[in-house]
């Protein structure tokens, strides 16, 4: 269970968002952003060592506010190999140092979001420790997905884990959507929040099977 602590983190995820969003190929906005955070939820790393957060950030520069689903891993070391992963390092008031990564790129993150997906994962709220968060709808294909090693791919789409058997889209850039996507075969949708403090809904990963 992933405790949630009420401290500070220099700089804030906000503004390592901020330098990292305009290097994606699926952001779509000016070269400096202007950042809220909309919403999001967590999972729980079963050996309780990586922080898995799956984040929404609203870009309110434009002339049209524009969502992203940012899912984030928080690590008390490097990630062996995940150098262009790396979104920045922050200092938590608790625990110090931390590594924060692009979490479609983090074996931990991605195989607990197919975990979700098969139903041996429940979404925790982002704020609060030990809360399961019902707001956040997910299903799938049945049986076990999240054996086996999934490759990323970004591109202006979004990111693909793709594995033997199946593809995961995380759709990065979000638009609302009442239902899920139609011919997938297993989805995670949710709610955020608009600059007006409305809510929303919309897909968040959406699952193919081969």
């Amino acid at each position: 269970m992933a405790v949630i602590h009420r401290t500070t983190l220099s700089p804030t995820k906000l503004e390592l968002l901020t330098a990292w969003l305009p290097t994606r190929p699926w952001y779509v906005g000016p070269a400096r952003p202007s950042l809220v955070k909309s919403g999001g939820f967590r999972l729980d790393d079963p050996q309780g060592e990586v922080g898995i957060e799956f984040m929404v950030v609203t870009d309110t520069s434009g002339d049209e506010p524009v969502p992203y689903f940012v899912p984030l891993t928080y690590r008390g070391a490097a990630l062996a190999g995940a150098e262009d992963a790396l979104i920045g390092m922050t200092t938590h008031g608790v625990l110090g140092k931390r590594w924060v990564y692009d979490g479609c790129h983090d074996p931990v993150l991605v195989e607990r979001l197919f975990a979700l997906l098969d139903g041996r994962a429940e979404p925790q709220a982002q704020s609060e420790s030990d809360t399961p968060d019902r707001t956040i709808t997910h299903s799938g294909a049945g049986g076990s997905l999240g054996d086996a090693a999934a490759r990323a791919t970004d591109n202006p789409t979004g990111t693909y884990l793709s594995t033997r058997d199946a593809t995961l889209r995380v759709n990065r850039l979000l638009r609302p959507a009442v239902a899920g996507p139609e011919g997938a075969n297993g989805h995670v949708s949710g709610p955020w929040r608009t600059p007006e403090d409305a809510e929303v809904r919309g897909v968040f990963a959406e699952l193919r099977t081969a």
